[in-house]
């Protein structure tokens, strides 16, 4: 299996992602080694030993994504016996030249903590806490979104996805087997209608997430799941609540979404 490195004198978080978006590209499977914080020559120098290591194991040279400023640590990095791929150099000068000033390459510059936007998240994060689940259903004015659903939709991990990563204030409420006999939006989340968006999954998808937690249930059965479901997506398209089916997205692909259609402003850098 082809090994690829994912290298940076910080978090290694821009190499990882820039790195796993080009290699999801090619159909086969590669082996991932995060390397973070290489912040001296003497880490560069181990870092670039386990590369060659790796190389001499498989008889292939390892596929190496950094983002070193340190022209020092890069060289060290860049002398190994991997395939090297360097994000910043390939952007840095046309950026220069359309600017019109020099870039100053700063270690951790794009993952500082800034404090407004850390601000906003930690807030989001504790409200996303405090409002989860429907556990305070008074505390509505101060969200940004309202994310609603069955049990196991997906709700609790998008919005504390959304306060932790772009401090955005998520609450999220449940639809439970008591409220299907009579499905309707609750008085308490009318006033905040424009708030609200709904999430669904499909039915044997949850039947499986159901049945990890409580097997051989009513709550996990498939004619309890098809028709939470059914009354579910009827109360959204009655309400014209905007809503999207998580079954296939990831937790971060589900958070874009509904940025993306609700227009909320993202705090993230």
């Amino acid at each position: 299996m082809r090994a690829a490195f994912y290298i940076s004198d910080g978090t290694a978080i821009t190499s990882e992602v820039f790195g796993h978006a080009l290699l999801s590209l090619f159909p086969m499977e590669f082996e991932h080694h995060t390397i973070s914080f290489v912040e001296t020559l003497e880490k560069a120098q181990e870092a670039k030993e386990r590369i060659n290591r790796t190389s001499r194991q498989t008889g292939e040279p390892p596929l190496v994504f950094h983002t070193f400023v340190n022209p020092e640590i890069r060289e060290i990095i860049d002398s190994c016996d991997g395939i090297i791929y360097n994000f910043l150099e390939h952007f840095v000068s046309p950026l220069e030249q359309q600017l019109g000033i020099d870039a100053k390459p700063k270690a951790h510059r794009t993952h500082s903590i800034h404090e407004n936007s850390y601000d906003h998240r930690i807030d989001a994060v504790n409200y996303a806490l405090a409002n989860d689940d429907g556990s305070n259903i008074t505390n509505y004015e101060g969200a940004d979104v309202i994310l609603v659903g069955v049990s196991r939709s997906g709700k609790t991990p998008s919005s504390l996805y959304l306060a932790l990563q772009y401090g955005v204030k998520a609450a999220n409420y449940p639809f439970t087997d008591d409220d299907m006999d009579d499905l309707k939006l609750p008085d308490f989340l009318k006033p905040y209608k424009k708030k609200i968006f709904g999430l669904t999954i499909d039915a044997d998808r949850l039947m499986d997430i159901r049945d990890n937690r409580m097997a051989n249930s009513k709550y996990a059965s498939a004619r309890q799941c098809r028709m939470e479901l059914r009354e579910v997506e009827k109360l959204y398209k009655k309400e014209k609540i905007p809503f999207i089916n998580t079954t296939k997205f990831s937790v971060e692909e589900i958070t874009a979404k509904i940025l993306s259609e609700t227009g909320l402003q993202r705090y993230k850098y």
